[in-house]
């Protein structure tokens, strides 16, 4: 695991994206495709913004890209604003030449009868594109990737879980109210984020200190999935110093 520190979340948003950038060209000049794993949330905005202005502006295409993401909430249809599809095309895809077959998101608006095999086959997909090339993270307060929440082990694959009170009370200001978050979600597991060939983690604020320190330099533990990023062989944090500022080493 390596840890970059850097002044502002726009800095190091820059620096992951650059890093994606190249990867996208290369992979382009060998007429192969890559395959990210997208996360949502406020963290990882400046990061679209900023693959948003190389497509626009330094003519990075998108179009041998294939995109999972992570998850998705239940019963949120497409059109709802706090769903993750919407997110995702309002802050990345519409902006982008990213062919939509190429775009892979869970689907929230199933019976639960019909997660189980919705999921294997999310987890199919992946594997018939032949893997993540690189995932995008956030971290959740209670140390979640994914909406893998406490509790969740290296073995966890895509699965629908319940919702941590502490994620639902941090999501509730956007949903008008706790009553509105739903209780469950659908998300990829432990062990097919450890599966991508190469991890990046971002957090910025003070807000994310704790339990970045806690990633990153505490026990391997069920109790923060984040932290089984020690095992990854190709897994980076990208910090602002705000984030930072709990780490020892």
């Amino acid at each position: 695991m390596t840890v970059n520190v850097f002044d502002t979340p726009q800095d190091a948003a820059k620096s992951l994206a650059a890093e994606v950038a190249a990867l996208i060209r290369s992979r382009s000049a060998e007429n192969k495709q890559v395959v990210l794993g997208l996360a949502t949330g406020a963290t990882p905005l400046p990061f679209y913004a900023e693959l948003i202005r190389l497509h626009k502006e330094e003519g990075l295409s998108f179009a041998n890209v294939v995109s999972f993401n992570l998850d998705e909430y239940c019963g949120l249809p497409h059109e709802h604003k706090e769903s993750y599809w919407y997110f995702m095309h309002q802050n990345l895809f519409n902006h982008i030449d990213i062919k939509p077959e190429n775009v892979n998101l869970p689907s929230g608006m199933l019976a639960d009868a019909d997660i189980p095999a919705h999921c294997a086959a999310y987890e199919q997909k992946i594997k018939d594109c032949g893997g993540i090339d690189l995932q995008i993270l956030g971290i959740g307060r209670t140390g979640h990737i994914g909406f893998n929440e406490p509790g969740s082990d290296d073995t966890t694959i895509t699965r629908q879980v319940h919702l941590d009170d502490l994620t639902i009370t941090d999501a509730a200001p956007a949903f008008g109210g706790k009553e509105n978050v739903p209780a469950t979600a659908i998300t990829m597991g432990v062990a097919t984020i450890m599966g991508a060939r190469k991890v990046a983690l971002m957090a910025w604020g003070d807000k994310k200190a704790s339990i970045v320190q806690k990633a990153v330099e505490g026990p391997v533990t069920i109790d923060v999935a984040a932290s089984y990023l020690q095992k990854h062989p190709n897994a980076s944090f990208y910090l602002d110093s705000a984030a930072a500022a709990d780490l020892k080493k």
